[in-house]
């Protein structure tokens, strides 16, 4: 990575503004029920302190649309982090304003501050400069350790920069170098397992990824768009009928390219989208109308296995199935089961954000992959091979 970190400047007894992403899970109590992002962000807060820094976090809670609402305060988030930190974690009662000024400029070294919901401003997401500015008024430099907003120009990841020497965050270096160095040096061969939902959310992706993997699997409902342009049965199953002749450039491009290219050989098909729905298990050419696919099959499973068996880097963004649904959930499952295989095997394993992600956190592999990405759309569009503001945002190294 060639941006600075908070290695390359010193801050004892300065003010650290950092944006963090703490848009954590909250069920209807405000209890956190994934503390995962807090938890990834902590060896940066420590570091800080450990420097003697006094630490001011900033980050958003889902989408007030620039209004307070109650339960979308960063009060739980506080009271965690206290808890992971083994010491008070300050709540201020707002982002910007003399008050919260008057907060962050009396806070000794190594206290740590947390700002509430950006977004409870509209100014943070039209990244207004004066917003901005009142922003970086708190600190004396700025550290970005929150990737999952990367890829927004927002005021508190893009907008401080043009007020305060911004640099990178341990955990934002970690996922530029795993997911950089995967794209650009990968060990080979080199696999690419996409799924999800909609090929148009991963067209840009795909075109990239056949130029450089070696082997690319297909699963998720995008694969009914796939099978779609291979003129398969695909009975009620969600496809994207205006993304067919897409499905069918990159199908041809990929056997052009000698890639090892695998759609789903058999799946999981259901009489309707319920998790208790009757369903079984059929061939690819075999879908019956009126039933939809909800899941790659066994034979799939067992075809995918067997070509990930050598691979050396294994990149993976999305889900091969609805695996919110417990029935539905086999080839997501054994796709987690496969990839810690390979990681115990020596292989490279990169879980690229999103429900891939909460997927891998939920079967409780996270330990088991080589990296698991906390951004969800930052790590789609960086592996599109976008220039993400947040990051182009901070200070170049030195040459």
């Amino acid at each position: 990575m060639n941006k600075k970190t908070i290695r390359d400047i010193g801050v004892a007894g300065k003010r650290v503004l950092m944006r963090v992403d703490f848009n954590v899970p909250l069920d209807a109590e405000q209890h956190i029920t994934d503390d995962t992002r807090i938890k990834a962000a902590l060896p940066t807060i420590q570091y800080l302190i450990g420097q003697g820094a006094a630490v001011i976090l900033m980050s958003h809670l889902g989408r007030p649309k620039g209004k307070i609402v109650e339960t979308m305060r960063l009060t739980p988030v506080a009271e965690r982090l206290s808890e992971l930190l083994h010491k008070p974690v300050l709540m201020a009662p707002d982002c910007v304003g003399p008050n919260v000024e008057a907060l962050a400029k009396a806070l000794l070294p190594t206290q740590v501050l947390l700002l509430e919901n950006l977004r409870f401003h509209n100014e943070e997401e039209k990244n207004d400069p004066a917003f901005a500015r009142q922003l970086a008024t708190l600190g004396e430099m700025y550290v970005n350790d929150a990737f999952g907003t990367a890829h927004r120009a927002h005021a508190s990841t893009e907008g401080v920069t043009h007020y305060l020497p911004g640099v990178a965050g341990f955990l934002m270096e970690k996922e530029i170098n795993f997911l950089g160095g995967a794209l650009e040096n990968p060990r080979r061969p080199f696999a690419a397992i996409i799924g999800g939902a909609k090929v148009s959310d991963k067209i840009a992706v795909l075109e990239r990824l056949i130029n450089m993997v070696d082997i690319l699997l297909i699963g998720g409902g995008m694969a009914n768009t796939f099978l779609k342009a291979e003129d398969y049965e695909i009975g009620d199953s969600l496809y994207e009928e205006g993304k067919v002749d897409i499905a069918c450039e990159l199908i041809t491009k990929a056997h052009q390219r000698g890639l090892e290219f695998l759609l789903p050989s058999d799946v999981v098909i259901a009489d309707r989208f319920a998790a208790d729905a009757t369903h079984r298990v059929v061939a690819n050419n075999e879908v019956l109308r009126g039933w939809r696919i909800m899941d790659i099959g066994p034979d799939s499973i067992a075809a995918f296995r067997q070509a990930l068996e050598g691979a050396e880097t294994i990149v993976w963004n999305g889900t091969l199935g609805v695996a919110e649904m417990p029935a539905f959930a086999g080839g997501t499952n054994a796709m987690i089961e496969i990839l810690a295989e390979r990681s115990r095997a020596g292989a490279t394993t990169i879980i690229g954000g999103g429900d891939s992600a909460a997927a891998v956190e939920q079967a409780k592999a996270a330990e088991e992959m080589t990296h698991v990405s906390t951004g969800g759309g930052a790590s789609l569009e960086f592996l599109e091979g976008r220039v993400l503001p947040g990051v182009a945002a901070l200070q170049d190294k030195e040459r």
